[in-house]
């Protein structure tokens, strides 16, 4: 059986470059590694329709906190059985966004604590009526929220198809998401955290002593 880790973070915290330094990393080592990215947009209905309502499609889904939610649990619960098989057959498997994201924007949105309502629904329907595997360390990536604003601009004018939606032009919302994110990590959200520096994906040598630590926690 392989390790599950999930990296997490706010909108521009540096998911993707973490993510591609990591597997690097792993591969070098002699490691087997599978990726996968959620929302799996482009891929799956929900992720898609829960997009499309970000970008003001389907009158006020996108005002209804549970019901965006749903979009983004399906899109994951749709993914269930190509987890299982991945977490079988590789070493690591390295998700970009998981079940956390979705507990952290919502009780941001509800401006709920991460002990609240919310989060316990988040963790019901996903991890125990979904059946979703856990994951067996998730990395949190603890960049300052004006630090992440500028990096998602920069990305959004160097690459017009990763255009910024609603929840990533909120900057008080990315803010109380932050807050949600520290305080899930900080109550070990269904499995172990590791929160992480801005600068965490800076150095082969960071990258490589990271690498190691969270396959072996895992």
């Amino acid at each position: 059986m392989g390790v599950l880790i999930a990296v997490e973070g706010i909108d521009g915290a540096g998911k993707r470059t973490l993510a591609g330094r990591l597997v690097d990393a792993w591969r070098r080592g002699g490691l087997t590694v599978a990726t996968a990215a959620f929302p799996r947009y482009g891929a799956s209905v929900h992720a898609d329709l829960g997009a499309e309502a970000l970008r003001g499609g389907h009158g006020d889904l996108v005002d209804s906190v549970y019901g965006m939610a749903l979009m983004w649990a399906l899109d994951r619960r749709a993914a269930c059985g190509d987890l299982a098989r991945m977490v079988a057959g590789y070493d690591v498997v390295l998700l970009d966004r998981y079940v956390a994201s979705n507990a952290a924007y919502g009780a941001a949105r509800l401006h709920e604590g991460c002990d609240g309502p919310f989060t316990e629904w988040v963790r019901e329907l996903e991890f125990a009526r979904f059946g979703l595997p856990l994951p067996d360390v998730q990395l949190l990536l603890d960049v300052p929220v004006e630090l992440a604003r500028e990096r998602a601009v920069q990305r959004e004018a160097q690459d017009p198809s990763r255009f910024r939606d609603s929840y990533e032009r909120d900057d008080s919302l990315q803010a109380r998401v932050a807050g949600a994110y520290g305080a899930l990590a900080g109550a070990a959200w269904v499995s172990p955290w590791d929160a992480l520096p801005p600068d965490a994906a800076g150095s082969a040598n960071a990258i490589g002593a990271l690498a190691e630590r969270v396959v072996h926690a895992g």
